[in-house]
Order: structure tokens, then sequence, then C-alpha cells
């Protein structure tokens, strides 16, 4: 009855608008009233829950990428971006797609991708041919590669979560990460094809070494925090200080397109969306623990297992929960709370805990554009002007090219297992 409460009240608050976060703390508080349960429950279960020295490294991330962002960094970006692949078939949308990967070794967050790119390239698409649900769906779509290619603040979530090396998770995710793009690039490459869309004339070898000059800096980020966790330089949360230090220099003294009297705004809108992902954690962490009371993780255990102990059946089920559970729930929550329970799922018919949480973090990021509640068709929609149902069809062939990726992933560890085995092995 009290778990019927804590889901019904979840998706009331939800349907009225709420944010995720408030819907964990909202509805978890109701139970505990209702459960005649202390209220400091709620307090300490927030605190445990952000008591981990990895989730430090949370803001270093997110205040590197606003700053590498307010800096310039999205037009050389895009501009190297079309310089590669912008005189193929639908070169606009290629140029999207390459750009959004190129981005993801910076922001490491699939909305903030949707809404940097999105807002150079979806009115330079409709401006050059291209629909709008078109340019909204590239857009959407390709952001699911932020948080895949290192570094990923799913990836230190669960890093935090399991007791997985932040630094085999990052690599991890590396050929995902890649298989992701060029799926998409090949599946905008067959719609641009089929419906006649421009392609950009060859701009030459110079404009291409000349962009990519221009873009080397922000490029050297990824290379930076991520050799230099694997290589044992310094740990996640110095590698976040550090890349922040060089956004800084490289913002404000080699792109110049920040002034060092921007600096505070950046620092603070840092700070707020670090607090709002730290206050989510903390939400999460009570409603999950109101779960592991009521011996929900158990049960569903108990039923996924009770289907079938082969790994090939299991892959399929834990992907089918998953899938389902990203159409409707924010992914750091769901991260919060399903992980642990599948996780040991996953370890009981013999899956590695790397690849699992790969291609469980995945499935999330799918989840991010597909509807009701994909954050990125809202973010990329608002942007194009357009309706969410153009938008939905015009972005399900990019969602048919990521859940072949997802399958591929899910069934070939290597895919996910070579790179760190590679480093740390």
């Amino acid at each position: 009855m009290l778990v019927a409460l804590l889901f019904a009240s979840f998706a009331v608050f939800l349907l009225l608008g709420f944010p995720v976060a408030l819907c964990l703390g909202l509805a978890s508080a109701a139970y505990i009233v209702a459960a005649g349960l202390p209220l400091v429950i709620m307090p300490q279960k927030m605190f445990a829950g952000m008591d981990s020295f990895v989730l430090l490294s949370i803001p270093g991330f997110i205040l590197a990428g606003n700053l590498m962002n307010g800096g310039g960094i999205t037009d050389r970006i895009i501009r190297f971006a079309n310089a590669v692949v912008g005189h193929i078939r639908g070169g606009l949308g290629q140029a999207n797609i390459a750009g959004s990967m190129l981005f993801a070794g910076i922001s490491g967050t699939a909305v903030s991708d949707t809404a940097s790119i999105g807002a150079v390239l979806i009115p330079g698409m409709k401006k050059a041919g291209y629909d709008g649900a078109f340019s909204a769906a590239v857009t959407a779509a390709s952001s699911t590669v932020g948080p895949i290619i290192p570094p990923s603040v799913p990836m230190i979530i669960v890093g935090t979560l399991t007791g997985i090396s932040v630094g085999q998770m990052f690599l991890a995710g590396a050929v995902p990460g890649l298989l992701l793009g060029f799926g998409m690039m090949a599946t905008c490459y067959l719609l641009a094809v089929r419906r006649g869309y421009p392609r950009q004339p060859w701009q030459g070898a110079g404009e291409l070494l000349r962009s990519f000059g221009r873009s080397l800096w922000a490029l050297l980020t990824t290379f930076i925090i991520l050799f230099g966790i694997v290589g044992g330089v310094f740990t996640p949360i110095e590698a976040s200080v550090i890349a922040s230090a060089y956004a800084l220099v490289v913002g404000v003294f080699v792109y110049r397109g920040c002034r060092l009297r921007d600096v505070p705004k950046i620092v603070i809108d840092s700070a707020i969306s670090s607090a709002a992902i730290l206050l989510l954690v903390g939400f999460a962490n009570i409603f999950g623990y109101i779960l592991t009371s009521e011996n929900i993780p158990q049960i569903i255990s108990a039923q996924i297992l009770s289907i079938s102990t082969d790994p090939v059946v299991v892959i399929l089920l834990l992907n089918l929960v998953l899938l389902v559970v990203g159409m409707f729930m924010e992914t750091i929550a769901a991260l919060i709370i399903l992980i642990p329970p599948l996780l040991a799922v996953a370890q009981n018919v013999g899956i590695d805990p790397i690849h699992f949480a790969t291609f469980a973090i995945l499935n999330l990021m799918i989840g991010l554009t597909t509807p009701p509640l994909g954050v990125c068709l809202f973010v990329a929609g608002n942007i194009a002007k357009v309706s969410m149902v153009d938008l939905v069809k015009a972005i399900w062939p990019f969602l048919l090219a990521n859940l072949l990726v997802l399958g591929l992933v899910s069934y070939v560890p290597a895919l996910s297992l070579w790179l760190p085995g590679l480093f740390y092995y």
C-alpha cells in the first residue's frame, strides 16, 4: 500500500510539471509521513548520497565545459566538423553529428550538447534548405553521444555507486560513443540522399588545417582529461580542476571568447547546475533507500532471474527495463535507483560490471530522445520551433540506428571492455 503511495505521488507530481528532483523528494516525504517514520531520515539519506569523494569532480567538469563553451569553442568545433564532413551529402547534418562527437569530449552532458550545437546549427540547417523537424532530430539524436564519450557525468555517478574505476568507465565509453556517431552519420547520409538534401562544397585542405588549428586547444581537453586519469597522473577530481583551469586559460587568453569579468557569471551558472545535480542525487538516494527497505530491488532481480538465467535473455530484459525507465525518468535518478539491483542481476549471470554499466548508460541516453519525457527532444524542438509530433516522426530513423548500436554494445562485450583491458590489465 505504501509503495503504491510512493509511486502514485511521484507520478502525480511529475504530471503537474515539478522537476524530477522535487518529484522524488516529495514522493519520499509522503511515504515517510504515511509510514510514521521520523523526518530526520531525509537529511540523513540525502547527505549519505552526496557524501562521495568522486562526486566532487562533477562541478569541475561542468565548469570546464561552460568555460570552453563561453570561450567560443562551439563555433570552432562546428567549423572544423564542417570542413571534415560538410562535403558529404547532407553536409550540415553530418557536421552536426561530428560536432556533437567532438563537443562530447568537453561537455559530458547531452542537454548542454543539444543547446550549444543546436543554437548554432539548427537555424543554419533550416536556412540551407533542411526542414526544421529533421534539423532538430539530428541535433537531439546526436547529443546522446555526449555522456558516452569521456568525460561523462553519468559515468562518474556509476563509478560512485559501484566502486568501478572512473578511468575504466571513461575508456569503456569511447568505442561505443564512436559507433553511435558513425551509425547516425550513415543514417543521415541515407536520408539526405533519399530527400535530396544539399551538401557543402569541399573547402580544401587549407581550410581543414586552419579549422583544426583553431579548434586544437579545445580538442586537447579530452586528451588531457582521459590520458591524465588513465596514466595515473591525477585523479578524476584533480582532472576536473585541471580541466577547469585549462579551459579558463584557453577561453579567456587564447580564444578570447569571454572576458575575465564574464567568468564570475559562468562560475555561478556552473555552481547552480552542479547543485541541481547533487540535489537530484540526494533525493534519489532517499527514494532508493525506500525502495530497498521495501525489497523492491530484490523483487526485480528475482523476477528477471525467474524468467531466465541465460545471459542473452537477461541482457535483453535488462535493456527493456532500462529503455522503458529512460522514457520517463531523469538519467541520474534512474542510475542511482536501478544500477545497484540490476548490476547484481548482471553479475549473477556472469556479465562484467563495466560492460553492464556501459550499455545501461547507453540505454538511458537513448531515453533522452524518446517520448514522452525526452529532455533533448524538448530542447531541440524549442530551438527549431517544431511540434513534438513532427519531431518524433523525424527522429525515429536515428533512434533505430542507436538501438542497433545498443544491441552491438550489449552482445559484444569487447566493444566496451577492450580499451579498459588494454590500459588497466
